[in-house]
């Protein structure tokens, strides 16, 4: 009989907190066993060993026969139906700090503005060269082009104006970051029919608005608009944000490592916003919910690998709620969360949460998944000052399962 240990020792051993530990569990990489008690968890001291071998070569954990693996990282714990920005809770940060600051405190690990407390801190601004680039790149596509097609064509034409971006220290990476997201903002077009911007105050979120809104912003509205940034920034290692940290890890620039992420976003909140535009009324949630389901579809917005109920659709749904109570369109989402409540599929995520709020403001089509991307940016950059930090390429590899052997023809 192997050696046990329980939870205390296998993470002392591993050298993570317990709340990681159970983060291996559930993603297959580390089983475990009932104690004696029935509530203690006990784990096989050789696959602990097998884990920490593994972290000491530099070599991302990862668990045999499945397409999971764990780079360690010190920016997102997500465990326990809670998120942490460096150990902050981050529906706190989002209700507490604007944007900026949760780029910041993710990038450096430091709250508070730029210049001392005694200085208002400079706007985010791209240099005029790199918003007249990203203007005309994006205003050559097609009318109708969705926010998020323009900015996967806005953030190469950015990086062709500066010759600085392959300086890969950390104040430079920060730097580009701030210029980075502050031109994917700025180089979207006006809606049509969109009032002109008289928010000197507004910061990013404020400025995006005007980018994505043709209605002047509603104060709580605007305010859930830069929370909803903030609960965006980042999400531990999502599929878009592995890509951008696996072309961090070959010394991508800045640029490249942004220009990388949207490329690799999926669809959920656009369907989630497809099918929040579908019920025109909150009566219509039942007949939009059963032909989803009667399609076979999944119903976008619900659901989530790390936990059951996403703590970031809660904190947003109820800013969006507070905002605007006796919206029809908030009425419309509420039913179709009545709706997939009565039929037990899962709590929504937030994506939902997002869709909600894009539809509540009145906000232009795809603007959530723009809010998405310019968002997750930040999360992005500081991924990358990891992996430019780190300086040795994780290697996935593949596990064959092709023929043993076959004969030429």
């Amino acid at each position: 009989m192997g050696e046990w240990l329980n939870a205390a020792e296998a993470a002392q051993r591993l050298g993570v907190k317990q709340a990681t530990l159970y983060a291996y569990v559930s993603r297959g990489m580390l089983a475990r066993r009932r104690g004696g008690d029935g509530r203690s968890s006990l784990f096989e001291a050789d696959e602990v060993a097998r884990l920490a071998e593994q972290a000491q070569k530099g070599q991302p954990r990862r668990a045999a026969g499945t397409g999971d693996f764990v780079i360690e990282s010190g920016l997102t714990e997500v465990a326990d139906g809670r998120i942490r920005y460096r150990g902050m809770e981050v529906t706190k940060l989002a209700l507490w700090r604007p944007f900026e600051e949760v780029a910041g405190w993710l990038w450096t690990g430091r709250l508070g503005q730029d210049g001392g407390p005694d200085r208002k801190p400079a706007p985010w601004q791209a240099t005029a060269e790199a918003v007249a680039a990203g203007t005309r790149a994006q205003a050559a596509l097609p009318d109708g082009t969705l926010p998020l097609e323009r900015l996967r064509v806005i953030v190469p034409a950015m990086a062709a104006t500066d010759p600085l971006r392959l300086h890969l220290d950390a104040p430079a990476v920060v730097e580009a970051g701030r210029h980075i997201i502050a031109g994917m903002v700025d180089c979207l077009p006006d809606p049509a029919s969109s009032p002109v911007s008289t928010l000197a105050e507004g910061g990013i979120a404020g400025r995006f608005w005007y980018k994505i809104c043709p209605r002047r912003p509603d104060p709580g509205l605007l305010g859930a608009l830069r929370a909803a940034m903030a609960l965006l920034a980042d999400h531990e290692l999502a599929a878009s944000t592995f890509a951008a940290r696996m072309a961090a890890s070959v010394r991508a620039d800045p640029y490249a490592v942004v220009a990388t992420g949207p490329g690799a976003l999926g669809g959920a909140c656009l369907a989630a916003e497809t099918m929040l535009g579908a019920a025109r009324e909150p009566g219509d949630a039942v007949r939009v919910v059963g032909d989803l389901m009667r399609r076979g579809e999944r119903i976008p917005g619900l659901g989530g690998r790390e936990h059951s109920a996403d703590p970031r659709a809660k904190a947003l749904l109820d800013l969006v709620k507070k905002a605007a109570p006796r919206s029809c369109r908030y009425a419309v989402a509420d039913s179709v969360l009545a709706e997939t409540r009565r039929r037990a599929l899962p709590e929504p995520n937030v994506d939902f949460a997002l869709a909600a709020l894009v539809s509540v403001a009145g906000m232009i089509p795809g603007a959530g998944e723009a809010i998405f991307a310019v968002a997750r940016t930040a999360g992005w950059i500081a991924h990358a000052m990891e992996e430019y930090a780190r300086n040795a390429p994780p290697r996935p590899r593949t596990v064959y399962t092709g023929p043993d052997t076959m004969v030429a023809p």
